[in-house]
């Protein structure tokens, strides 16, 4: 079977929904042959894609123009989807003729529309793999401009052009699609490591793959605690350490550390819930997502918010000797890389 895979660039989370399951397909069908689109940097891909593909570098979705990981640009997102569909028979017909050339069994999307809308062109079963759709995020935003119908129209065909959507626990209800197929959480599982810090406690800032940098230089000492942040911060903080140095994958670090800061998002949330790592996060700014994505880290995991103030002077001790204090519930079991695995491959296998 040959599998083409569109992930998306908006942040990581597309590609810790999808690597799972993409590795979990290579364990039940050994002669997949894999080819992987994306915007992300090559060796982040292979890094949580553990399977042989061929990488192609590109996107064929842009999800929202944001101003960092917490705010969306309202106005630039609304002239990058005008754009793209200023000509948007022509751009399917292109994407069409890509899927022609490259002859796929089976297309895959996370969460792009573009590449479902050309496979019913060129007649490849297509399917679809998120926690929410750029569909339902485009009425959120812009249902009650004059030039959105149009627009969602073309969104919400391509959706249902698909053979299945298969929508992951958590996530958004997804009702105008009508092709929904849920399966449980997604999550990679990571291994602990030491990271020699001699009894202090370290917590992982960390606020997705979008760029959001805090004043953590300006935050007070607090006695027993590091902060792990990013080398390209350059931060001054005598606590602070670039977490890069430790040499390990995002999981392995996550599973390491005492507690994370972060923004709602279903990688980071579904794995700190399934590795055990408790959260402090700061609420995106009205992101429709997001709301289920807490309600179930809520239940799940060890989980406290924290306000935009409080990450801008550093006052947390008190907020994260609460999420210590907090029971943690029995983890939940990510089993839904293996069947959405499954899926794919009768999927496939039809195509085939």
């Amino acid at each position: 079977m040959h599998l083409f895979v569109d992930i998306s660039s908006h942040g990581f989370g597309h590609l810790a929904i999808t690597a799972p399951v993409l590795n979990a397909l290579a364990e039940i069908a050994p002669n997949l042959r894999l080819t992987v689109r994306s915007g992300l940097p090559a060796a982040k891909l292979r890094q949580r894609i553990h399977v042989p593909c061929e990488l192609i570098h590109g996107s064929s979705d842009f999800g929202y123009v944001m101003r960092d990981a917490i705010h969306v640009d309202l106005p630039a997102s609304a002239a990058a989807y005008r754009q793209a569909h200023a000509d948007w028979a022509g751009r399917v017909a292109q994407e069409a003729s890509f899927l022609d050339r490259l002859q796929p069994d089976l297309v895959l999307t996370n969460v792009s529309y573009l590449p479902l809308a050309a496979a019913s062109v060129a007649r490849i079963p297509a399917v679809s793999l998120c926690s929410l759709n750029w569909a339902d995020l485009f009425r959120h935003f812009f249902g009650q401009e004059s030039w959105a119908p149009a627009i969602h129209a073309d969104m919400l065909a391509a959706y249902r052009s698909a053979s299945s959507f298969l929508r992951v626990t958590p996530g958004m209800s997804m009702d105008s699609l009508g092709n929904v197929q849920t399966v449980g959480p997604i999550a990679a599982r990571g291994q602990a490591h030491d990271l020699g810090l001699n009894g202090d406690r370290a917590v992982l800032v960390a606020m997705g793959g979008i760029s959001h940098r805090l004043p953590v230089e300006d935050w007070p000492r607090l006695p027993g605690l590091r902060w792990l942040v990013a080398a390209d911060w350059q931060c001054s903080h005598p606590d602070a350490l670039a977490y890069e140095a430790f040499g390990l994958g995002f999981t392995d670090l996550l599973c390491s550390v005492d507690a994370i800061i972060t923004k709602p998002g279903y990688g980071t949330f579904s794995e700190a819930a399934c590795n055990g790592t408790p959260v402090l996060y700061q609420r995106r700014e009205d992101w429709p997502e997001q709301e289920c994505l807490i309600e179930w880290l809520a239940r799940h995991g060890q989980c406290r918010e924290i306000a935009a103030a409080a990450l801008l002077t550093g006052e947390l001790g008190a907020t994260l000797e609460q999420l210590w204090r907090q029971p943690a519930p029995p983890r939940p079991l990510a089993d839904g890389a293996r069947e959405a695995a499954a899926l794919l491959k009768a999927a496939g296998n039809r195509g085939v």
